[in-house]
């Protein structure tokens, strides 16, 4: 009994569950270094309120919670779409607003959103008590949309 129970042994969906295995050990992997990445969100918040009058500190610590807002905001919109959506060599033009990403993508959207989150936080140490916050979330939603 135990001799056919050996020679039974089907191996045919190994291939697709390894597969599988590896795309979601691939999705964790960019969502564990996308959350590692969105941590310095709360650092350059810290360093510029460092940085700034004591009378100034709420205001950048609320600029810094909108970026993040209105980046996602942009980037889902139109964001993602120029940058990784099916079009020419230079520009994409499907994939408006999130329809039609393959949800084996939205890992990768994540970590693209966080990026470009941080790359409008960096620039706004620069404009740190020099601007407007309604002036700053216009330059945030443009950083991050196109």
């Amino acid at each position: 009994m135990a001799e056919s129970r050996l020679n039974m042994t089907d191996y045919s969906g190994l291939d697709t569950r390894l597969e599988e295995l590896a795309e979601n050990i691939n999705a964790m992997f960019l969502l564990f270094n996308a959350i590692i990445v969105s941590l310095m969100q709360a650092g350059f918040a810290c360093l510029e309120a460092g940085c700034v009058n004591s009378k100034n500190v709420t205001n950048i610590m609320m600029k810094n919670v909108m970026d993040l807002f209105i980046c996602g905001i942009f980037y889902w919109l139109v964001g993602y779409s120029l940058a990784y959506s099916p079009g020419n060599m230079f520009l994409g033009y499907t994939q408006w607003a999130g329809v039609g990403v393959p949800e084996g993508r939205l890992a990768h959207w994540f970590f693209q959103f966080v990026f470009a989150a941080t790359a409008a936080t960096i620039l706004s140490g620069a404009v740190a008590e020099r601007c407007n916050f309604a002036a700053y979330i216009v330059y945030s939603s443009v950083i991050s949309g196109f």
